[in-house]
């Protein structure tokens, strides 16, 4: 059920069915585990803990570590983590076995072409170099040989296991989410100029250049990988009006001021350090036109209304995904760091997005309402006007 493209991994049976099982293994946990783990914590957990206290359990943190100790909240954990690693096995063996037959199709895709622009001398920040990001190897930008590609298809496919295949064949219902909530809030809002920072190999930017396609988009990411595979990817689909920038959204001094109509990203700002944030809220707010948006689509920022077993259950992913800036960045006030990079309060965009759910892929998932806490393709929206 993945969508194929001219630069698709090939895939055996085994490699299809191992996919289909961790996929499959996703949804069984979020729709019959969690419920589960959410029980025990209500009736056993919490009070056990608020008895040991004298008091109500006081924070997150306090939730967590009692929550800890109950068999159901370890065992939904660890098949969790089991997922994210044998996604990463999986698809990493499929893209390894022919990596070097993928970089030979994504070089004939892009060869001579000046829409795939790389910076082999950007340093790659320590906030990105030092981690492998939900748990998979080399991160977005570490390559085995020039050319290579391997990163990027690995991502390409093991979206599909990390969100269940909820986002659709070609993961990409985050986009197609976006585009449906700018028609509706902003229907008189054409962008000529389109920017996504962080938009790996364009899953969530695709749809939106097909749907503005007299605009100019362009993706900046850190990966070579990631760019290589998301320009060969995008003309295998058909999608003509996407650059590919080798570049950190700290430093976008390439691009003069007021570049760009719209600023997009999606579920990106979790993976920044707290300074690299706001530095790259401050160079949406410079590269902003005139009338200009800027939206950031992310899970929801922990609030004093989130109970906290949400929170602890959304916290999972800073403790056992290499996910190290997830907490930290989940409990900033988003709207005081959008105004201390320049946005006006008056100014703020509030929203929120929820991916069409694939019905071919998931009949029974279309109206399905189960929260597993950070894989619900049900996302907030943050952003501004200027």
């Amino acid at each position: 059920m993945i969508g194929r493209h001219g630069v698709f991994p090939d895939m055996g049976h085994d490699e299809i069915e191992r996919v289909n099982f961790l996929a499959q293994m996703n949804r069984h946990l979020s729709a019959r585990i969690v419920p589960g783990v959410k029980a025990a914590f209500d009736t056993e957990v919490a009070p056990a803990a608020e008895k040991d206290a004298g008091r109500p359990l006081a924070d997150r943190h306090e939730a967590r570590k009692a929550l800890l100790g109950h068999p159901a909240f370890r065992f939904w954990s660890a098949i969790r983590r089991m997922t994210m690693e044998q996604r990463q096995q999986a698809g990493r063996w499929t893209a390894i076995r022919q990596r070097e037959a993928l970089a030979e199709k994504a070089a004939e895709l892009t060869r001579d072409d000046d829409r795939l622009a790389l910076d082999p001398g950007l340093a790659i920040p320590r906030y990105v170099s030092a981690v492998d990001h939900h748990c998979m190897p080399g991160s977005y930008h570490q390559e085995a040989f020039p050319g290579d590609v391997t990163n990027g298809a690995n991502y390409d496919h093991g979206n599909f296991v990390t969100t269940a295949g909820l986002l659709g064949k070609f993961a990409d219902g985050g986009g197609h989410a976006v585009v449906k909530w700018v028609r509706r809030n902003l229907p008189d809002f054409t962008p000529h100029t389109i920017l996504e920072i962080g938009g790996t190999v364009g899953h969530s930017s695709l749809p939106i250049a097909q749907a503005w396609p007299e605009a100019e988009m362009t993706i900046v990411d850190l990966g070579a990988p990631m760019l290589r595979y998301g320009l060969a990817r995008a003309k295998s689909l058909g999608v003509g009006n996407v650059r590919f920038v080798q570049a950190s959204g700290e430093d976008l001094s390439r691009f003069p001021d007021q570049s760009f109509d719209w600023i997009q990203t999606t579920m990106f700002l979790h993976e920044l350090s707290t300074r690299s944030l706001a530095n790259i809220l401050r160079e949406t707010r410079r590269l902003l036109k005139p009338g200009g948006i800027v939206l950031h689509v992310e899970q929801p920022q922990y609030t004093a209304d989130m109970p906290l077993f949400e929170q602890v259950m959304r916290d999972w992913d800073a403790y056992y995904n290499n996910e190290p800036f997830w907490s930290r960045m989940h409990e900033l006030d988003l709207d005081q760091a959008m105004v201390d990079a320049g946005f006006a309060r008056d100014r703020l965009i509030h929203g929120g997005v929820t991916a069409v759910v694939d019905k071919d892929l998931f009949p029974d998932a279309a109206d399905d309402e189960t929260e597993d806490y950070g894989r619900k393709a049900a996302w907030h929206v943050i952003g501004a006007q200027v």
